[in-house]
Formats: C-alpha cells, sequence, structure tokens
C-alpha cells in the first residue's frame, strides 16, 4: 500500500509505502545494535523496494524484440537515460539498491554537509551534466530532516534544465515535508518524495524522531 500526500498547487507528492517488508526492515535498521554491514544489506534492500514505486512513471518507449517464437512489441528506456543522484556521502549507501533496479541509468553526484550550528546545508562537491533537459532524476539521501540538502540538490538539478524529480528517502520528518514544500514552490517543478516511515518530528539538534542516528556515520562508521 501506498500513502499519498499531495498539495497542491505546486504538485509535490509524499508517497509513504506501507508495506510489511519495508516496515520490517526499517524496524531493523532503527536499532541501535545492528552492526553496519547488516545496515548497509538492509539499505541495498529497501531502497530495491522503495524504487519500485518511485520509478512507477520511468519514460519508456516501444521497442521491437525478437523471441525464440517470433518479433513482439515490447518496451525499454527512452533516451537520454534516467539520471541517478546520491547526495554523498550516506546516498552512497542507497545507489547500489538504485542501480540493480535500473542499472542503465546514469550516474551523479553533489556532496552536501549541515552546519550543525545553524542546521544550514552547504555544498562541497558536484558532479552533474551540464544539460538535463528531457532528464528524469532520481536523488538519493537516506533522512530528510531538516530539507536544506534536498531542497538544495533539487534547485541544482532544475537549474541545468530537470523536469521529473524524485526524491527517496528511508526516513522522513513533518518539518523536512514542509521545508521541501517551500524550497520547491518557487521553482515550479513537481517533485515526488518517496519513502519507507514519515516519522514524529526533529529534536532540538536537528535530528529525525525516533529516526535512526545518523545514517553517514551508520553505514560507514565514524569518519574523524
Amino acid at each position: 500500500m501506498v500513502r499519498r500526500a499531495v498539495w497542491e498547487p505546486i504538485g509535490v507528492e509524499l508517497r509513504v509505502i506501507e508495506h510489511p517488508l519495508v516496515a520490517h526492515k526499517i524496524s531493523i535498521l532503527r536499532d541501535e545494535s545492528t552492526a553496519s554491514a547488516t545496515f548497509r544489506q538492509l539499505v541495498e534492500e529497501l531502497v530495491t523496494l522503495l524504487a519500485y514505486e518511485a520509478t512507477r512513471e520511468v519514460r519508456v518507449e516501444p521497442v521491437q524484440v525478437k523471441t525464440p517464437i517470433t518479433t513482439t512489441t515490447g518496451v525499454g528506456l527512452t533516451r537520454p537515460r534516467p539520471l541517478v543522484v546520491p547526495i554523498l556521502r550516506a546516498g552512497l549507501g542507497m545507489l547500489e539498491g538504485m542501480m540493480r533496479l535500473i542499472p542503465t541509468a546514469e550516474v551523479g553526484f553533489v556532496g552536501m554537509v549541515r552546519d550543525e550550528t545553524t542546521l544550514q546545508p552547504f555544498t562541497y562537491a558536484e558532479r552533474l551534466p551540464k544539460d538535463l533537459s528531457g532528464r528524469q532524476c532520481y536523488v538519493l539521501d537516506p533522512m530528510l530532516a531538516t530539507g536544506g540538502s534536498l531542497g538544495g540538490t533539487v534547485q541544482f538539478l532544475v537549474d541545468r534544465g530537470a523536469d521529473h524529480i524524485t526524491c527517496i528517502c528511508l526516513i522522513a520528518a513533518p518539518e523536512g515535508v514542509a521545508r521541501m514544500r517551500e524550497l520547491v514552490d518557487p521553482i515550479g517543478v513537481p517533485c515526488t518524495l518517496v519513502c519507507a516511515a514519515l516519522d514524529d518530528h526533529l529534536n532540538e539538534v536537528g535530528y529525525i524522531v525516533p529516526g535512526l542516528g545518523d545514517a553517514g556515520d551508520r553505514l560507514y562508521g565514524l569518519a574523524q
């Protein structure tokens, strides 16, 4: 089941994937005793499940297929290929699960980090095509907390011509969803948010509650 919430008139759509396997994997990810290796594996599996819903509107075109019996009409992904954009560093943990579903997609990167004092994001790296006209883009970020990093990435993509953007998150906070609406509203491009859980709130230091902690640290350990 997919729980949908649509805000008008800007067309931002939130899809919360309600499925027993999704809920089960999220519960294990929340457990502080889950080891990094298990955490990484579960994130890959979970992203593949989320990607199934997130790619429901992926653009396809008719293609001719020769079977052992005859020739028939099938579908293939249109060109240019979809672009998958993980937000560094935690988004990298979601990349393999996404590429498992659409292995012919291309990959770009955006590096953002949050200032722990102001809670505002700033960009330290970016590797994207100069022209994204006609490209469908899928942004990967495990946690939608304050919404600044995700919103900034969407702005990058739109500035280069993207007109169809889907963001995939494991967990979202209501404050982050609201902030995304504020950031996407003036851009004028519809944006879909697909997540496995909509949590309760952000705490005083900007972490999602109940959440699962710092996704990057749990994926890769503390980088001092």
